[in-house]
Formats: structure tokens, C-alpha cells, sequence
């Protein structure tokens, strides 16, 4: 067990290593990914959505840049997508 945790330290701090800024926008992505979903659970049946949206989609914007540095092609494509759809659901919200 101790191997696994060592192993997973060691990834993480050869992450961080080979982009010390991406590292970080992804940790602010995944902030704002837990902090939207826990908002999101907490005001059910009625979510702030008008605040939430801009929040959200800044995170997916962030996820999506640290795909597109580290070439996954299939991460860039899912947070794109991610972007638009949400784009769209906050312009009905206003129009």
C-alpha cells in the first residue's frame, strides 16, 4: 500500500516538474469543478445558474487549455464541447 501511495507522490511531483503552471491551472479547474458541484447539490431544486454558468465554463476553458499543452486530443474535445454546450445553456438563461 505504502508503494502505491509512494508511486502516486512520485507522479504527482513529476507532474508538477514538467509544468509548474499548467499543474496549477488544473488544480483551479478542479476547484472550481468540485466548487460548482457541491453549489449545485446544495441549492437543488433552484441552483444559482446565472452565476454558476460563467464559473463553470471558465473552469472547462482552463481544463481545456491544459489539454491542449499536454496534446490530448480527446481531453481538448470533450472540455471544447463541454464550453459550447454551457455557452449556449447561459445565453438561453439571458435571451
Amino acid at each position: 500500500m505504502n508503494d502505491i501511495i509512494i508511486d502516486i507522490w512520485g507522479w504527482i511531483k513529476n507532474d508538477y516538474r514538467s509544468n509548474n503552471f499548467r499543474f496549477i491551472i488544473e488544480l483551479v479547474a478542479w476547484a472550481i469543478s468540485i466548487g460548482c458541484a457541491i453549489t449545485m447539490a446544495a441549492t437543488v431544486p433552484n441552483p444559482p445558474l446565472m452565476a454558476l454558468y460563467p464559473i463553470w465554463i471558465t473552469g472547462c476553458c482552463l481544463y481545456a487549455w491544459a489539454a491542449f499543452s499536454r496534446k490530448s486530443f480527446g481531453m481538448l474535445i470533450n472540455y471544447m464541447l463541454l464550453v459550447t454546450i454551457d455557452s449556449i445553456g447561459l445565453i438561453r438563461i439571458y435571451f
